[in-house]
């Protein structure tokens, strides 16, 4: 196993997204590290790198090893939105919650209540149902810069990536004609796609994709590196390509100079990563990723370390997928920091690491749930080493994302039942 520097370094069934595939595989041996891949299975180059460390965000607190693990619960803040799908936060406006609902619109929150008139209103350019939708948003990082940005499915089946700038005289609502398309990604299948957006603590802003669909990775789109699928992307929104390409590429990208390679990818190896998150003390970057039938998993790639490949389709979690070959596990593959079977849930929803102030017991754990059971589960962040994340609810809720305000408090969406929840810790 290899993390870079460090050496030990939807939704199925359920209304609205379906997450997990519906291909069966044959039981799987767990990976051990000792047998090397052949170079037809794994991806001509893949130079883990670390870039240098990330600059945590200077107004969260340092990285605290957590106490005992919590109890968790959830109060219900909004009720009444439409399959919602994503949460977000504008780092100047500490009391509003931007929820995304999967027909194509953004809701406001604020003091308890759901503003009237939606913030985004992009229903006529979005397909909708299964995996498809309005799938992920991110606020510019400085508070100055009115842009944001959202992944969405195109009425043809395109991933698209665009921008978006709010009215100057009404911040609470977008610029309908502001629109600007920085990818699009041929998607042939529609499940598996991705949509997390999520801006570094570098500025840059990571995109998460999926294989792309259908089951096992027909497009073997997770071993290759000529396309965007099944990855991490990371571009510059703040700086012009040539050619006409409406972002820059970061020259500390880990495959710049690999021939072939798509130059914006940061990470490979991802099946249908469901939600991506930063640590706002940190820096790391966390990746819940949806397992095939087996392996529900949680990623981690530590603050400043790309070009980690994290198996699929070699490896589902710790299970040998591919071919079912025995010895999968080499120095080019990542394994994941907690994994769960299908007798505990089959989608999992990658969450974040409170840092918030609100409830102390939560500060310094990672947060991560499943939509097919409605179970939470906390870990200790910092350490690299596998291991079973700690129950802490079982809230019968069709889980749909988690994620924080602007002051680091952590919230959830019930997709079935059309809520926000606030997650709270038994006890404060």
């Amino acid at each position: 196993m290899r993390r870079g520097q460090h050496s030990s370094g939807i939704l199925a069934g359920l209304v609205g997204l379906v997450l997990v595939a519906a291909c069966a595989a044959p039981d799987r041996p767990v990976a051990t590290p000792s047998q090397p891949l052949g170079a037809s299975t794994a991806p001509a180059s893949v130079p883990t790198t670390s870039v240098g460390p990330a600059t945590p965000n200077p107004s969260s607190s340092t990285s605290e090893p957590p106490g005992a693990a919590p109890h968790l619960g959830l109060e219900t803040v909004v009720s009444g939105l439409q399959s919602p799908l994503d949460i977000a936060w504008r780092p100047d406006d500490p009391a509003t919650v931007f929820v995304v609902e999967q027909g194509g619109q953004v809701r406001i929150v604020r003091e308890g209540k759901v503003v009237g008139t939606p913030f985004l209103d992009i229903r006529g350019l979005v397909t909708a149902g299964g995996e498809q939708g309005l799938l992920g948003l991110a606020f510019h990082p400085d508070p100055t810069d009115p842009r944001f940005f959202v992944y969405y499915t195109a009425l043809d089946g395109q991933e698209i990536v665009a921008s978006y700038t709010t009215l100057s005289n009404d911040r609470d609502r977008a610029d309908p004609d502001s629109a600007r398309v920085l990818l699009r990604m041929d998607d042939p299948f529609p499940n598996h796609n991705g949509g997390g957006l999520a801006f570094g603590p570098d500025g840059y802003l990571y995109i998460s994709t999926g294989d792309g669909g259908g089951g096992g990775d027909p497009l073997d789109s997770g071993r290759h590196l000529d396309t965007l699928l099944a990855k991490i992307l990371r571009i510059d929104v703040n700086a012009q390509g040539t050619g006409g390409v409406p972002y820059g590429i970061p020259d500390d990208n880990p495959f710049l100079e690999v021939t072939g390679a798509r130059p914006e990818i940061w990470l490979t190896g991802l099946r249908n990563p469901w939600r991506i998150r930063f640590d706002r003390a940190t820096g790391d970057l966390w990746i819940g990723d949806v397992g095939q039938n087996e392996r529900e998993e949680i990623d981690v790639a530590r603050a400043g370390i790309g070009g980690l490949d994290f198996g699929w389709n070699i490896m589902e979690g710790t299970f040998c997928y591919r071919d079912g070959g025995t010895n999968c596990l080499t120095d080019e593959l990542t394994l994941p920091v907690t994994e769960y079977g299908h007798d505990q849930g089959c989608s999992v929803i990658g969450g974040t690491v409170y840092r918030g102030e609100g409830q102390p017991r939560l500060r310094g754990w990672y947060v991560l749930s499943d939509n097919c059971s409605g179970r939470f589960w906390v870990l200790d962040p910092d350490r690299d080493d596998l291991r079973a994340p700690t129950f802490a609810l079982d809230s019968n809720r069709s889980v749909s994302a988690i994620g924080e305000d602007a002051s680091g408090e952590l919230y959830a969406t019930d997709l079935g039942g059309g809520e926000l929840l606030r997650i709270v810790a038994e006890g404060g």
